[in-house]
């Protein structure tokens, strides 16, 4: 089974860095490829479809009988397909259209629903964070000697919440819905040595995987948006659940990941938050 695991993840960092060569050759060119899927802010560009094309086809050229969810093209092939390949050709996209520097390529594989693969990979930066399961989780820093890279990674240690880096994220609907987020943010600041906001979710479980930050939580994403960042956590010794710390339904547009240390507290604090509509009320 390494065996072959090893193999699917050789074939998603290849998709995956074709996708970001993509992203690289369009950056700062799309500004009249931009448009709104329905939802204000939610942006599609010329870089998206073309990082998508790429990916698809080695995928078809590698693993044709395997079933394919990508943020662009929506369903390919049977959902029900024991192998399932979670797709996001350019998470950040709002990021992008801006050449705001957060943006990333994220490929996970998902064996009978479960995270088993991932790859994502930042071309701005040109970091490749990698893993599968049961064979760790490392980073790349593509231009670096290979001899450096690539290295392990592992979650921090801190295990304190004051004294935690959060990051976390806001839905596109955020405007119509009062389940926004905006309550836990606030909370959150007050509770830590501070809240980050990225706007791409497979980032942010990068750097908890890594250790750059403690914690992320987020609602309104879809399972193209943390697959890939699920598997790279967990390999780093991380911890993945749902925001009442139980079992991650992966299609429930929400996530805690947290490096396992402060998880509990986080999610104590996010079931506790009080409605933003009772701040300053006495």
């Amino acid at each position: 089974m390494k065996e072959q695991l090893q193999t699917f993840l050789e074939i998603a960092t290849e998709a995956a860095l074709a996708g970001g060569t993509e992203l690289q050759n369009y950056l700062g060119k799309i500004e009249d490829s931009i448009v709104e899927k329905g939802r204000p802010g939610d942006l599609v560009t010329a870089a998206d479809k073309a990082s998508e094309a790429i990916i698809l086809d080695i995928f078809s050229r590698h693993l044709p009988q395997h079933a394919i969810l990508s943020e662009e093209s929506g369903e390919l092939g049977n959902q029900n397909n024991k192998y399932l390949w979670a797709i996001d050709p350019l998470d950040g996209t709002t990021n992008f259209a801006h050449q705001y520097p957060a943006f990333a390529v994220s490929i996970g594989l998902l064996i009978d629903g479960i995270p088993a693969v991932g790859v994502i990979y930042d071309p701005f930066h040109n970091e490749l964070f990698r893993a599968a399961k049961d064979l760790g989780a490392t980073c790349d820093k593509q231009s670096l000697m290979p001899e450096t890279y690539p290295h392990k990674i592992r979650v921090s240690q801190n295990s304190e919440l004051s004294k935690s880096l959060l990051v976390t994220g806001f839905a596109y609907d955020r405007r119509e819905t009062s389940d926004n987020n905006y309550a836990e943010f606030c909370h959150f600041t007050h509770l830590t040595q501070g809240v980050r906001r990225s706007g791409s979710a497979s980032l942010d479980l990068a750097y908890v995987a890594c250790g750059r930050v403690d914690g992320y939580w987020e609602r309104g994403i879809s399972p193209w948006d943390m697959a890939a960042g699920i598997i790279i956590l967990r390999e780093s010794g991380g911890k993945v659940t749902a925001y009442d710390n139980s079992p991650l339904n992966i299609s429930s547009g929400r996530i805690l990941a947290t490096n396992g240390y402060i998880h509990n507290a986080v999610s104590q604090e996010l079931m506790n938050t009080p409605p933003l509509s009772t701040w300053g009320k006495h």
